[in-house]
């Protein structure tokens, strides 16, 4: 769900929204350090006046987090026709996330940035990594329902085994292979492990 608020008493017009954000995207493939993009350079840069940003977003913390959203690939639909395949699905966009960071100076720069402002991380936690854990742990929950995944473990440490060897290659290792089999190679290699025994 989008960040940015709804105006009151007339349409939304998703241009200036458009101008809005290319305008932060501008802005850093510019070179100027984030915590200096501030919301009178952005309005400066898009060519609308301060209110009609505060009118769709409460500070400059929402506005970068719907910002990085709008130059990420989208997030994937899942297939629903099981947890095997809605997990290779969620790790597919993580590879994808990685291939356009690792493509992406503008992206890369933000993230090693945005981990010195405690403000903005923590919205970006908030508003893009914690729905997309929310929404892994209810394929997981559902895993454990069907009997694919065992319910001895924490929903949340099992998240972490699936997710963390990919963000291992697209973060940490960024000389790493990111073929198209590692999503289900990773997926098969974790469920092996996780499946009930007896």
């Amino acid at each position: 769900m989008s960040t940015a608020k709804a105006l009151r008493g007339r349409p939304r017009s998703e241009a200036v929204e458009r101008a809005i954000l290319e305008g932060v995207i501008k802005l850093i493939e510019d070179g100027v350090p984030l915590a200096e993009v501030s919301i009178e350079l952005v309005a400066r840069t898009a060519g609308v006046g301060k209110s009609t940003i505060y009118r769709r977003w409460s500070g400059r913390e929402a506005l970068f987090c719907d910002a990085l959203r709008a130059a990420e690939p989208p997030e994937p639909e899942l297939p629903g026709t099981s947890v095997r395949d809605d997990l290779i699905a969620i790790l597919e966009s993580i590879r994808r996330k990685g291939v356009v960071n690792r493509s992406s100076a503008l992206l890369h720069n933000v993230h090693a940035q945005m981990k010195t402002q405690p403000r903005l991380w923590e919205a970006y936690h908030a508003t893009v990594i914690q729905p997309r854990r929310l929404r892994t742990n209810e394929v997981l929950r559902r895993g454990q329902e069907t009997g694919e995944i065992r319910t001895d473990l924490d929903v949340d440490l099992v998240n972490d085994l699936f997710v963390g060897p990919m963000l291992v290659r697209t973060m940490i290792r960024p000389s790493a292979d990111l073929p198209e089999t590692l999503p289900a190679d990773v997926v098969d290699a974790v469920l092996a492990g996780l499946r009930p025994t007896g």
